[in-house]
């Protein structure tokens, strides 16, 4: 994303019936998502990588992508159409983008994703990308696992990355921790 492009961003409640997200949108789409347990991780994000901008509270694709995100987290969505709009170095975008590519209930590993942005020693890089990734769930930095099969590292917390898992793979991943 061209920061200096942005002159606006809505900050927006995205109700769920698992609970309410909140997200910015630029005029080019989402660039950030949070979880209901990151209470004013979008406004300290906006405040860092768009402070220029004037934030704004409503925006009509707001209801758009909270039902899609509904939608997603019943099971009854596979695919995003909501456009991103992602901000970081070219490596991140680099890595979000092959995040993306990643079929909806299939894992990669750190290394896997490294391998596939033709950077197969990049694996901590791409970790840290990885957790740098501002909308997730939409770029599903969830489906990248520890290449034992480990569960590791989510900036929400593991349980939600394993209730995002087992919701696109459930025979794999069918054990679901109860959410806070």
């Amino acid at each position: 994303m061209n920061e200096t492009m942005i002159r606006s961003a809505a900050l927006v409640p995205l109700p769920t019936a698992f609970g309410t997200f909140e997200a910015a949108l630029t005029e080019r789409g989402v660039c950030c998502l949070a979880f209901p347990t990151e209470p004013g991780a979008v406004a300290r994000w906006l405040a860092r990588h768009l402070p220029d901008a004037g934030v704004h509270t409503s925006d009509p694709r707001a209801g758009a992508l909270a039902g899609e995100l509904d939608a997603y987290l019943r099971g009854d969505l596979a695919e995003f159409r909501t456009p991103v709009d992602l901000a970081g170095t070219a490596f991140q975008v680099g890595v979000w983008r092959q995040l993306q590519a990643i079929p909806y209930g299939e894992v990669r590993s750190y290394a896997d994703v490294a391998r596939a942005i033709g950077r197969p020693s990049a694996v901590r890089a791409v970790g840290a990308a990885n957790g740098a990734n501002p909308v997730p769930v939409i770029v599903p930095c969830h489906r990248v696992i520890g290449s034992t099969g480990a569960l590791t590292g989510f900036g929400a917390g593991i349980e939600w990355k394993q209730r995002l898992l087992a919701t696109e793979n459930p025979n794999r991943w069918a054990r679901q921790l109860p959410l806070s």
